[in-house]
């Protein structure tokens, strides 16, 4: 997991993947898990959050790369996720 933003309004998560982890019994064959990775983001100010995994996580990576060619300013970043904020359903839940 790694934070790749946080202002006082949002937070972008990268998850990473984690290999050898599966769903096993004792006396069962390993299951093959599909290694996948996301992005959490949440909106401070509604406290909820949205998981890109798929296809739009592979989006939201292309976006990420063109940040990293030209450097967007703090608005431009915060407008564009503000439009994924928008499909944010799920509460953040403390753990």
């Amino acid at each position: 997991m790694h934070m790749l933003y946080d202002s006082e309004s949002f937070v972008v998560v990268h998850m990473l993947p984690q290999p050898g982890q599966d769903d096993t019994q004792a006396d069962e064959k390993p299951v093959p898990q599909l290694l996948r990775h996301g992005f959490e983001i949440v909106d401070k100010r509604s406290g909820k959050e949205v998981y890109l995994d798929g296809s739009w996580a592979e989006l939201f990576q292309q976006q990420i790369i063109a940040w990293q060619r030209n450097t967007p300013s703090q608005e431009e970043v915060e407008a564009t996720l503000e439009g994924y904020a928008g499909l944010a359903q799920n509460p953040v839940v403390l753990h």
